[in-house]
């Protein structure tokens, strides 16, 4: 099967950056670990477990997710060209 690189993209960026969205508002909350948090912080800069945080870990969850499926389909769709 071939997957579209760009819908994959698109469809990875969105559910990186909810995540990224809910693990901060979570944190925030008092839920979830703040070990995460701190992880996630050292790549992200400007997310913290705030309101705030939350956003900025949601643009960046974007912008990482998009690239990252993109290349990943990519890299797909080359190995199962091969097969």
């Amino acid at each position: 099967m071939k997957f579209n690189p760009l819908r994959f993209a698109i469809a990875t960026s969105i559910t990186w950056g909810l995540c990224m969205l809910m693990v901060g508002w979570m944190a925030a909350a008092g839920w979830g670990n703040d070990g995460l948090v701190n992880v996630i912080s050292a790549l992200y800069l400007g997310f913290k477990a705030t309101f705030i945080g939350g956003i900025i870990g949601l643009m960046w969850g974007l912008i990482d997710g998009l690239a990252g499926g993109y290349v990943f389909a990519l890299i797909l769709n080359k190995v199962n060209s091969k097969a």
